[in-house]
This record gives C-alpha cells, sequence and structure tokens, in this order.
C-alpha cells in the first residue's frame, strides 16, 4: 500500500515562503517521479511541479516558475516543494501524486496524498 501525507501548509502573507512535504512510504521511493499539483475553490486541479526519480530533472508551469522549486530526499522518501514570493492566486489545497516518472499530466500518476491546504492573504 502506497501511502503519501503532505504538511507545511498554513496561511501565508503575500510575498511570504512556505515549504511543503510529501512524505511517502510503501513503495520504493526512488524508482517513481513526483508530481505536485493544486485545486483552488471551483476551479480543476492543475499541475505545479514535477520531479523525475532521480531528481536531476524538473518541471514547473508558467506561473510558479522562478518562484517555486521542487526537490526530492531519497533518503528521506521525501519531496518538497519550497514557495517563494506567494501570492493571492497560489492559495489552493496542494496534492501529491506519484507515477512512473514526472510529468505534467495528472494522469500519469498512480497514487495520491489527501491534499493540504495553502492561504495566502493579501
Amino acid at each position: 500500500q502506497v501511502y503519501l501525507v503532505e504538511s507545511g501548509g498554513g496561511l501565508v502573507q503575500a510575498g511570504g515562503s512556505l515549504r511543503l512535504s510529501c512524505a511517502a512510504s510503501g513503495y520504493t521511493f526512488n524508482n517513481y517521479g513526483v508530481g505536485w499539483f493544486r485545486q483552488a475553490p471551483g476551479k480543476e486541479r492543475e499541475f505545479v511541479a514535477a520531479i523525475n526519480r532521480s531528481g536531476g530533472r524538473t518541471w514547473y508551469t508558467d506561473t510558479v516558475n522562478g518562484r517555486f522549486t521542487i526537490s526530492r530526499d531519497n533518503a528521506k522518501n521525501t519531496v518538497y516543494l519550497q514557495m517563494s514570493r506567494v501570492k493571492p492566486e497560489d492559495t489552493a489545497v496542494y496534492f501529491c501524486a506519484v507515477g512512473p516518472t514526472g510529468s505534467r499530466r495528472s494522469d500519469s500518476y498512480d497514487y495520491w496524498g489527501q491534499g493540504t491546504q495553502v492561504t495566502v492573504s493579501s
């Protein structure tokens, strides 16, 4: 059984920083790519960032590129999303997901966490 647990969400002021974590268990962590997605109220889930198995390749959606950084620590079975210079439009529930490779496509992922709420105040 694969378990993904997101943490690190909360309330932050615009311009501030937050680091999300995705702790994984139940599978060989470094055999899988990991993605972060988010869903704001009334909107569809959207891709945020992804990282491949080794951590050597990353992808970002344009709206967060240069502000967010995805990384992974395979020794700790954890993927991070460092969020900097956050904006009110970053407010959403953030989900991590794992799949065979890193991808922008949500249907490329097999397992999903429950999500963590990020709220950015203006």
